[in-house]
Order: C-alpha cells, then structure tokens, then sequence
C-alpha cells in the first residue's frame, strides 16, 4: 500500500481471461495497482454506453494474481458510472479503427475529472505511425499514399522499401520490398482494396536485422528498453509474428530521441508510450496500448508499472 488514498480505477480492455499473464503489458499494470491498494473494475468496449450525458460500462470488479489458470476473479456483474470512478485504463488493443476511435470520443466527455490514462483525445490524434512524422529529423524517409506512382517514384528512389498499413499492429500486413520486385503493383491494389486510407511506406533499415528496439516512456521519461530480435529470414521483429525479447542498453541516440519527444508526450497526457527505434531512427511512437514492461522488469529489475501508477497518482494529486 502507498501513501496515496486508494483509487477506483476502470480498465477497458480485451478479455482478461486470454492475456498472457508473463508478458501482458496490462495485466502487469493491474496488478500493481491492487498492490497499492487500488481497486478495480473491469469492462469491454462493447460495453461502455453513452445516454443522456451519462458515461456507464457494465463489468466486474475483479482481483488478480501471477497464478497461471487462475489469474482473475470476477465479482457480480454491474452497471458503472464511469465518472465516479478516478481513474480510467483505456488498454483495448488496436487495431485503431472507428470503434477505437469513438471509444476514445465517448471517454473524453469524463476526461479529467475521471483521468483517461492514456488522455483520449491525445490517443484519437497521435496514430502510432503519423505522430513520428512530427520529428522527421529522427525517422526514415516515410510516404503516406494512395497513389501508384508516388509509390513507384518512392521505391526508385530509395531501392528496399517496407509497406504497411496506415493503422496496422502487431506486424500484420508488412511486407519487404526489394529493388526490382515486381509485386509492388500488386501489393498497391491489394492495399487500396482492403483500405480506404492512404497505407505507409518507409525506407528498409538494414539493422533491423540486429533488433527493433522497444524505448518505454513513462510521462515523458525514458525508463529503459528491451530489444525485439526478427527470427531468421524475417524483416518483422515485432514478438506477435515470432520476434524474440532480448536485453538490450540504451544509447545515447536512443536518449536524444526520448528528450526530444519527452516534452511532447507529458504535454498531451500520454503517459505509458512505447516508441520503436531501429538503428538509431525513429520508426514508430506507440500510444494506444504499447507493452513491454514485463520483460524489461525481467531483463533490467525496473518496476516500469510501478513507475506508471506513481505518475497517475500525482496526476490525480495535483488535479
């Protein structure tokens, strides 16, 4: 227990049931926060409503613990008004699509009373793979398109290239593009038939093959890092599609990459933020439900959930 008054906090995620409890960035998260005597209540998206000014969620307040097959316990379900509660966890997983969206239109009509961590209209207007083309001195040559010839002219240009879904995750839908591949026209139809958006496109890193390092932040503040190394004859590092986690120091770019976007982050309210760097060039700034906290605690001993609540508690303490 902290020194804090206990909080009511509110976690909107998937099914707490299927989370890997030795790797789940959000199970860890609550965890910590029952350790510090918190309590918490426990709904999905589908379940949160809006009438008549009211914000509600129906769920369960809920106890956990690092017991495999029996990690959670639920109580009774009921209905929440979800501006009483103090805090709010919006930890669903992308894909960061409309009902993402409007999930965080509906949270912010509490927001700050209740605290949204991470803030709602910060996570509607900070997609991971545009928020970097901010700070395009830190990132690899990046178009966003639609159009074949622009694609093509990008390609030219720049040999190996990596396309991607605009608001994709986990690794899906990336593929490698090399000089002279002749699928790229192929790819550009598949993209444009699956998406009305435009799709993204960036200059292939060679280092990947060394790892993508994941950088937390925590309100603005590197707290450390883990490295997510491609499995063999793969340009994806992420761990969804066979990655593996290994230790990994920071380095004094990856520092000046984290105070160059710290102050940005702790202005907006995003206070749990995982970026992606490759090599030393900023590749992604992941705001809506990043992890990796749970093997840099294994990795470095750092208590990054712990540092998370320590940020929310002087949040709530300051108003």
């Amino acid at each position: 227990m902290t020194g804090t008054s206990p909080l009511a906090v509110a976690i909107q995620m998937d099914p707490i049931d299927n989370v890997d409890i030795l790797a789940d960035s959000t199970f860890r998260i609550a965890l910590e926060a029952q350790a510090r005597g918190h309590s918490l209540f426990y709904y999905l998206p589908d379940k949160l409503s809006w009438r008549d000014g009211a914000l509600t969620a129906v769920g369960q307040d809920i106890e956990v613990k690092s017991q495999k097959g029996d990690h959670v316990r639920y109580g009774e379900s009921r209905m929440v008004d979800l501006s009483t509660m103090d805090v709010v966890l919006l930890r669903q997983d992308p894909p960061f699509d409309m009902g993402y969206v409007t999930t965080t239109h509906l949270l912010e009509s509490i927001h700050p009373k209740t605290l949204v961590v991470n803030d709602p209209f910060w996570v509607r207007n900070s997609p991971e793979k545009i928020l970097v083309t901010e700070f395009g001195e830190l990132t690899a040559p990046t178009l966003m398109t639609r159009d074949l010839d622009a694609l093509n002219a990008f390609r030219a240009e720049h040999g190996e290239i990596i396309v991607k879904p605009l608001y994709g995750n986990g690794g899906a839908g990336v593929f490698f593009v090399g000089d002279g591949d002749k699928n790229l026209n192929s790819l550009h139809e598949m993209f444009t038939g699956m998406w009305r958006e435009p799709f993204i496109a960036q200059k292939f890193l060679p280092a990947v093959s060394d790892g993508d390092k994941r950088v937390i932040l925590i309100d603005g503040e590197a707290v450390g890092a883990i490295n997510r190394i491609p499995a063999a004859g793969e340009a994806r590092s992420n761990l969804h599609v066979g990655g593996r986690a290994a230790q990994v120091e920071m380095t004094t770019r990856d520092r000046e990459i984290c105070e160059a976007i710290g102050p940005m982050l702790r202005e907006k309210g995003l206070i749990f933020v995982g970026i992606d760097v490759i090599g030393g060039v900023l590749t992604e700034i992941n705001v809506t439900s990043p992890t990796g906290i749970q093997e840099l605690e294994r990795f470095d001993g750092v208590n990054a959930a712990a540092l998370i609540w320590e940020a929310i508690e002087a949040r709530r303490a300051n108003g």
